[in-house]
């Protein structure tokens, strides 16, 4: 079930509100619903609709109404598609499901998945859990819903969301050459439970049949190890610029200044060497498959 059809409470005059909470501190996201909220106000009082008959008519309470064109909520696609509807609006209001597409996700993460989506190559190392872009919709919902302090239902719900979201960069054509290194644990932790992590780590090998992915694993076993500082990942461009960061080094900000870019992709092209080959992993990884 994906974070639109998740907690759609209709008819009950808000007592689920569906939709997100405007991030204050997002200034970009928070005038882009603003304008958006302005937009649907102003059509509903064309029509001549109190905010009450027309959450009613359009199946959503009025608190939600009042707070999506105050700019105090984002809406999901649904509402934008059902205002447009009632409103007769033309397909302008449904077609503002583009405008908030991206500022329904925070925005750290929507910096990171416009990196992630002009990358030529990207190079990662995992320790803790999988990298975000090989992860089942469940096994990140288990991640997100684990964290303390606890996310409420619906930051887990919008933080799912993203990170499936951003798994688009496996349709891109022609695709990025994407290369990842998987602690040994993280393929056998049982996040979510025994069957959320057989279904993940199915995931990684239809995954690692793509042409342009690489997935190798790193066996717990092995004497040297580049990547005991912690998870890093280098992001290369079309300009020949990149990206890098380091878990525990630099703040854990993202770099590009090469001589700190150079000490993240020194550490990442040595652990990817010392860990199994790509062809060796995929053998590994059906192997604790098995053991699951």
């Amino acid at each position: 079930m994906s974070v639109d059809e998740a907690g759609a409470g209709r008819g009950d005059y808000g007592a689920d509100e569906p939709g997100w909470d405007v991030d204050p501190d997002d200034e970009s996201g928070a005038a882009v619903v603003a304008a958006v909220g302005r937009q649907i106000k102003a059509w509903r009082e064309s029509a001549g609709l109190r905010a009450g008959e027309f959450g009613a008519a359009i199946g959503y309470g009025e608190g939600l109404v009042y707070k999506v064109e105050g700019g105090r909520r984002i809406p999901r696609p649904e509402f934008l598609e059902k205002a447009d509807e009632v409103l007769r609006a033309g397909g302008k209001l449904a077609a503002m499901k583009r405008d908030v597409a991206e500022v329904r996700y925070p925005k750290k993460i929507r910096e990171l998945a416009k990196l992630e989506a002009q990358a030529v190559e990207l190079s990662a190392y995992g320790s803790h859990d999988l990298h975000g872009l090989l992860q089942t919709e469940e096994y990140a919902r288990a991640l997100f819903g684990m964290r303390r302090p606890a996310f409420s239902q619906d930051e887990v719900e919008r933080l799912v969301a993203a990170r499936v979201a951003r798994q688009s960069i496996f349709d891109r054509s022609p695709g990025p050459e994407l290369s990842f290194v998987q602690e040994e644990v993280t393929l056998r932790r049982h996040l979510g439970g025994r069957m959320v992590l057989r279904r993940q780590l199915e995931r990684l090998l239809e995954v690692g049949q793509l042409r342009n992915v690489e997935i190798q694993v790193m066996p717990t076993g092995r004497d040297d190890h580049a990547g005991m500082g912690g998870e890093m990942q280098v992001l290369k461009f079309r300009d020949g610029s990149a990206v890098g960061r380091s878990e525990g080094d630099f703040g854990s900000r993202p770099v590009s200044d090469p001589k700190y870019l150079r000490i993240v992709e020194l550490r990442c092209g040595i652990n990817r060497a010392q860990a199994l080959t790509p062809r060796e992993s995929p053998a590994f990884i059906e192997q604790v498959l098995g053991e699951t």
